[in-house]
């Protein structure tokens, strides 16, 4: 299995809205079009997201010079982050962390004509670092990361707003399951899952119920070295016959800080909780100058793909400072996926 890195694909530019990065891409890949929807970062790191079509999967072909969303509600007033976009039942959902300067939440936007979404709110469960703590008292004891990244002193500090635990990384699954919409989420520092019938069931007394059995929508935890310090989710789940594809990325603390990777692992078609193999090593990791400078060093943070004539490309945010691209044949990396099974 070869991975190929190309290099560093959308540039931030002299335009306002984008002027001080470019990074961590949703990607939708339909009718022969790669559409890039770009987390674009403008002086005071306040996000929004550009959009753009690849002209082939390395070269950009229009872009636009305005953002297509931007921030105007008060729980995205600092920023919307990192998108990733799914397609179910012939509508397009794209997540997004909304961001007002202290809580980052998960919110989704949703459309039938591209580029242009309507905002639908937030998605993630709004509950303090103690009421989580207080939720999820009742069960085993949960790996003590919870606390120790939850538990940050920003997130127990009194000011004018309500300090609520960071939620992130939320990804759909690019079809329903067992009839059910099921999405990915971390709340540091494993990947959870939520499976609902209709999105309009996750209210507040859902998730105090959910967080009561919490352990049991654990999908993913830290297992490897390069993975030690936390996971989260990356790109949406490619279903494959083997199982769902999911490239996602790992953390670990260095002498240098946090070096994050690009990861794979293979999940179960019918019940994504169920790891079927996982790569014992980072699919990659950063090793370039852009991905090794930038505005966080050593950072690939993989966010959206595209499968064309078998070859995966994976979109990346390099330095958290620009886009990148790597590929890899899909086939053979869900091959050597299954080599490191986890029934073996």
């Amino acid at each position: 299995m070869q991975v190929t890195k190309h290099g560093v694909v959308l540039k931030k530019t002299d335009t306002a809205f984008d002027k001080a990065g470019v990074l961590n891409p949703a990607v939708l890949y339909e009718h022969g079009i790669i559409h890039l929807f770009f987390r674009a970062v403008r002086k005071g790191n306040y996000s929004s997201i550009g959009y753009c079509k690849m002209k082939d999967p390395l070269t950009v072909g229009e872009r636009f010079d305005k953002p297509i969303l931007f921030p105007q509600a008060t729980y995205e007033s600092h920023g919307i982050e990192d998108a990733r976009i799914s397609k179910i039942d012939d509508v397009y959902y794209l997540t997004y962390t909304a961001y007002d300067g202290l809580n980052a939440l998960g919110a989704y936007a949703v459309t039938g004509f591209l580029p242009y979404f309507e905002k639908k709110g937030i998605i993630s469960p709004q509950v303090t670092y103690n009421k989580f703590k207080h939720l999820t008292a009742s069960q085993e004891p949960l790996s003590e990361k919870y606390f120790r990244y939850n538990g940050h002193p920003n997130l127990k500090s009194s000011t004018d707003k309500k300090a609520l635990i960071w939620d992130k990384n939320v990804i759909f699954f690019p079809r329903r399951i067992q009839g059910k919409l099921v999405m990915l989420h971390r709340i540091k520092p494993d990947i959870q899952i939520v499976a609902v019938d209709d999105l309009a069931e996750l209210t507040p007394a859902f998730w105090e119920n959910y967080f009561h059995t919490f352990k049991a929508h654990i999908a993913m935890e830290p297992v490897h070295p390069h993975e030690a310090s936390f996971v989260g989710g990356g790109c949406p789940p490619i279903e494959t016959e083997e199982g769902w594809l999911l490239i996602y990325h790992g953390v670990h603390d260095t002498p240098d800080g946090y070096q994050y990777t690009a990861c794979a692992a293979l999940l179960d078609l019918e019940d994504p909780m169920k790891e079927i193999a996982r790569l014992p090593y980072p699919l990659f990791s950063p090793d370039h100058d852009h991905e090794k400078v930038g505005t966080v060093n050593n950072v690939c943070f993989p966010t959206g793909s595209a499968t064309i004539d078998g070859l995966l490309y994976i979109y990346y945010g390099a330095a958290d400072d620009q886009v990148a691209c790597a590929s890899v044949n899909q086939a053979e990396l869900v091959a050597e996926l299954l080599t490191h099974r986890k029934d073996k």
